[in-house]
């Protein structure tokens, strides 16, 4: 199902508290990731979607917003409470958002 007014949010406007979905492979995620985010490629999100929390807003997050905007319709259409991050992971660390890695070097989206 496509949403043609599909939730989002900018980068900057994701609450400091939030939950943070990145669906993005793992070799991006070790490069750099936001801190507290939790991880779900988005090819594992249907097997894992009892990890995802029901109680609360889910904002979910790519590098730049065209596979959170799939892997959102897809919650949505199960009933979560669900946003698009706009811009991805490059919004992010344009908007200034802290980054950190799992990785050796400076965290940084790829």
């Amino acid at each position: 199902m496509f949403y043609a007014q599909l939730p989002a949010v900018d980068a900057a406007q994701v609450p400091a508290d939030g939950y943070l979905l990145d669906v993005r492979e793992h070799d991006e995620w070790d490069a750099g990731h936001a801190e507290g985010a939790v991880h779900i490629p988005m090819g594992e999100v249907v097997a894992r979607i009892g990890e995802v929390p029901a109680d609360r807003r889910v904002h979910v997050v790519c590098r730049v917003g065209g596979r959170s905007v799939q892997v959102a319709q897809y919650l949505i259409a199960q009933g979560l409470d669900v946003v698009n991050v706009d811009g991805g992971m490059l919004g992010w660390e344009a908007a200034g958002r802290p980054l950190v890695t799992d990785g050796a070097g400076p965290a940084h989206v790829i």
